[in-house]
């Protein structure tokens, strides 16, 4: 009977100990796997707001590029800790939205064409960066990156030198805002990059053909299709997606409701 009894015994000992073993790697309370819950705890949250506006968010700060649509157009949403305005035309700088975000303590970074028209009761914290320069807010690292047209026909919308994409080192994330752009060497030479926002409106900007090809080619984990209304109306982002994908499916590209 006693050996019966240890037999037993070392029986459900045996069948406790392979439970405890198959579900140190279960799936969370949550229904995440563990990948998923990585990734969450480690991302960078986008919020679209409109075209070329959105919001960048972490555990700690909550940055605004290029906002537009007035203090409505936020509502609802935390309040900024950075702003970054990329350009002087009006989808970029709205002195109207700025002021009623009311950011007198807050960090602005823009290029100096467009701090040039920033007031100081907008923004008494004003970081002029220019292409090629950067700067740390907020142990955030923001790289300037050039932004300008290519084509003859659109030379007059974007010149070289005057407005700025933007590289963010957040979150253990590397984030590229392209602005207005075409598919230029500076952005195609693009490192490690985790999220991308990619413009493609005509004629301002490039097409979707151009934009693919050079996401083909500096290769983003993850890219955003933005700013795609143009005077020719909207661009066709499922051929976007879909060339960016026939290229190489190992790129995420994720369309948000931008419109």
């Amino acid at each position: 009977k006693k050996m019966k009894f240890l037999k037993s015994t070392l029986t459900i000992l045996f069948i406790a100990l392979l439970f405890c073993c198959k579900n140190e790697n279960k799936t969370p309370d949550n229904g995440e796997t563990d990948k998923e819950t990585e990734e969450r705890i480690s991302s960078v949250k986008v919020i679209p707001i409109s075209h070329g506006t959105l919001i960048l968010e972490t555990e700690s700060d909550v940055i605004y590029v290029d906002p537009t649509g007035g203090a409505k157009a936020f509502n609802g949403q935390k309040a900024p800790t950075i702003v970054l305005v990329t350009d002087i035309h009006g989808d970029h700088l709205n002195l109207k939205t700025l002021k009623a975000l009311n950011l007198n303590e807050v960090p602005l970074v823009a290029p100096k064409a467009v701090a040039d028209k920033i007031q100081d009761s907008i923004s008494a914290t004003i970081n002029v960066l220019n292409n090629g320069e950067s700067t740390t807010i907020n142990a955030i690292e923001i790289e300037a990156i050039p932004m300008y047209n290519l084509r003859e026909e659109a030379l007059k919308f974007h010149p070289k030198g005057r407005g700025n994409g933007y590289v963010l080192n957040m979150a253990g994330e590397r984030v590229y805002i392209s602005g207005d752009t075409e598919d230029i060497p500076e952005m195609r030479s693009l490192k490690d990059i985790d999220k991308a926002f990619v413009c493609m409106n005509l004629p301002y900007t490039m097409t979707v053909q151009s934009a693919a090809d050079a996401v083909l080619e500096f290769k983003p984990e993850t890219v955003y299709p933005y700013h795609y209304r143009g005077s020719d109306s909207i661009s066709d982002v499922n051929l976007f997606k879909k060339i960016v994908n026939e290229g190489n499916d190992s790129i995420e590209v994720l369309l948000l409701e931008w419109y």
